[in-house]
């Protein structure tokens, strides 16, 4: 599991790396043909007559460009907006929740049994092979639930009460297991919109620092602390949103695992009750 996390992480993080080299090359290319364009027409409009400039205008037959950039082309231009520093930590932030989200996902869908046809199988294996059977049976199936009755099966000699001790003391054992790495999604979860906040106020500090080095109060001067402010704490919401989410799916996960666990072994101390009544 900690490979899968690192292997996330790596990626993500050449993601970004990749991304920011691609906008920096789109932004010099577009860079050179304004400059190229801003020449032609500068030709074009010392050649033209200034009665065409005009007809062409009043006419309103040209129509003006519109230059839309794609939807990662604005994230891309926002974060670099908000600055490398605080937005770098929100980005990582998101890439490490994210991994861990996709680790417990796999790790509980792989956890999933069906456990009424376990059930089944367990207690056809015990009328026909009995207790050494019937552990066959979970050796060969993935899952929690499937180890709780291994343990179950395997304390039958000393008595029901103490398979009953064994079930719950291991099925406590293996909601730990689920639960593992949901501290470290809730670290993330809190820590998002800190480093944001964090952001804001530094931004301000900045913008505050530019009034008092001008000595007068001037929207431009302010405006680029303020933006940068705002940009880290709108991407810091974001990020702790999107990990809310993934947390809320595992917890739901988690409790549905957990109940399909008690039932199960409720089930197996009767089927193991009735077994034991007909020997």
């Amino acid at each position: 599991m900690k490979k899968l996390i690192a292997l996330f992480t790596l990626a993500g993080l050449l993601t970004f790396a990749a991304s920011s080299m691609v906008y920096a090359q789109d932004k010099n290319t577009k860079d050179a043909k304004a400059t190229t364009e801003q020449v032609e027409n500068t030709e074009d409009a010392a050649q033209t007559p200034a009665e065409e400039v005009i007809a062409e205008d009043t006419d309103g037959s040209v129509a003006p460009e519109t230059d839309a950039k794609p939807l990662h082309q604005q994230l891309k231009i926002k974060i670099i907006e908000g600055g490398p520093m605080f937005m770098g930590f929100v980005i990582l932030t998101l890439i490490l929740g994210l991994a861990l989200c996709f680790e417990r996902i796999i790790y509980l869908n792989f956890a999933t049994t069906n456990t009424n046809k376990l059930l089944n199988k367990v207690e056809d294996a015990l009328n026909e092979g009995g207790i050494e059977a019937a552990k066959e049976v979970c050796r060969n199936t993935r899952g929690p639930v499937a180890s709780i009755f291994y343990q179950g099966l395997d304390r039958y000699e000393a008595g029901i009460d103490v398979v009953e001790k064994s079930v719950v003391s291991y099925g406590s054992v293996q909601m730990g297991q689920l639960e593992n790495g949901l501290t470290w999604i809730a670290l993330f979860i809190a820590l998002a919109p800190m480093l944001g906040f964090m952001g804001t106020v530094i931004g301000m500090i900045g913008a505050f620092d530019a009034i008092e080095a001008a000595g007068d109060i001037n929207p431009s001067l302010v405006a680029g602390g303020i933006k940068v402010a705002l940009i880290t704490t709108v991407s810091g919401l974001v990020v702790a949103m999107i990990l809310q989410v993934f947390y809320n799916y595992i917890i739901g996960k988690i409790d549905s695992i957990v109940n399909s666990m008690e039932d199960a072994s409720i089930s197996l101390i009767d089927i193991l009750v009735e077994f034991k009544e007909k020997k």
